[in-house]
C-alpha cells in the first residue's frame, strides 16, 4: 500500500495488534501518518474521501506513479512543486508538453527527476484526453471499476489491510489502462490510487476517520 509506509511511526508507537496510533488530540488513527503534521492532515482530510473531479483524479494517478519505489511522504512534500511543474495537472495542458518541458522538469530539483516518469505523465495526459472523449469524464471511467461490496474484506483490520497490495479490481483497471497506452499504472500503484481517491475505504477499524468516510461514500453520487 503506497501511502501506508511508516511515516515516522515506530512499532512502539502504534498498537501492534490494531495498527492504531493515538494523536496528540487523543484520537486513534491508522498508524502510517506517524503523527507528522502534514502527513496527519493528509490522512484526516484527503486519503479515502471519494472524489469525482477529473483534474484531481489525474493528479492522484500520476503522483502514485511517481511514488513507485519511494515513500508517499516524499511525494506529498513535493506535491506543490509537482503541481507547478505539470500545470496543476490540467491534463489538457500537460498533453501539449514537448521535449523542452521534459528537459525543464529534469532540471527541477523540487520534483522527482525521473525521465521515464516525466514522459509517462505527458503520455498519460494524452491518454486521459482519449478516455474523456470516450466516457465523458475520467471519473466515470475510474469509478466503473469500484469493487462490489461482496468482494471487499468483511473487516478492515491491521492484519487484513497489510495484505491489500493489489486486488482483482486494481489488476483489472491496471490491465485496461495499459491496453489503452497508459504507463506506470501497475496493479499495486492502481490499488494505492483507489485507496487515495476513495473508491475503497481502507482506514482501519477504530480509526477516527473510518465512519465519516463510510458516510461520505454512502452519500457520494457515483458518476455515470
Amino acid at each position: 500500500m503506497a501511502e501506508q509506509d511508516s511515516g515516522g511511526a515506530t512499532k512502539a508507537e502504534r498498537d501492534p495488534v490494531t495498527g492504531l496510533l493515538a494523536g496528540s488530540d487523543g484520537r486513534q488513527r491508522c498508524w502510517w501518518h506517524g503523527n507528522l503534521e502534514d502527513y496527519l492532515l493528509y490522512h484526516d482530510t484527503e486519503w479515502g474521501w471519494p472524489i469525482d473531479e477529473d483534474r484531481r483524479l489525474f493528479e492522484k494517478v500520476c503522483l502514485e506513479g511517481f511514488q513507485s519505489g519511494l515513500s508517499w511522504l516524499t511525494i506529498l512534500r513535493k506535491r506543490d512543486a509537482f503541481r507547478a511543474a505539470f500545470a496543476n495537472f490540467e491534463f489538457e495542458t500537460v498533453a501539449t508538453f514537448t521535449e523542452a518541458d521534459v528537459e525543464r522538469c529534469l532540471e527541477d530539483a523540487g520534483i522527482v527527476r525521473h525521465r521515464k516518469k516525466i514522459e509517462s505523465t505527458i503520455n498519460n495526459a494524452k491518454r486521459a484526453l482519449e478516455l474523456k472523449a470516450e466516457f465523458g469524464t475520467l471519473a466515470a471511467y475510474f469509478w466503473s471499476f469500484e469493487p462490489e461490496p461482496a468482494n471487499r474484506p468483511e473487516k478492515i483490520d491491521f492484519a487484513t489491510v497489510r495484505t491489500l497490495g493489489k486486488t482483482e479490481e486494481s489488476t483489472a483497471l491496471s490491465k485496461d489502462l495499459k491496453k489503452r497506452g497508459w504507463s506506470f499504472v501497475g496493479p499495486t500503484t492502481i490499488y494505492a490510487f483507489m485507496q487515495s481517491m476513495g473508491m475503497v475505504n481502507d482506514h482501519l477499524e477504530g480509526c477516527c476517520c473510518r465512519d465519516r468516510i463510510e458516510k461520505a461514500r454512502a452519500d457520494f453520487k457515483r458518476p455515470a
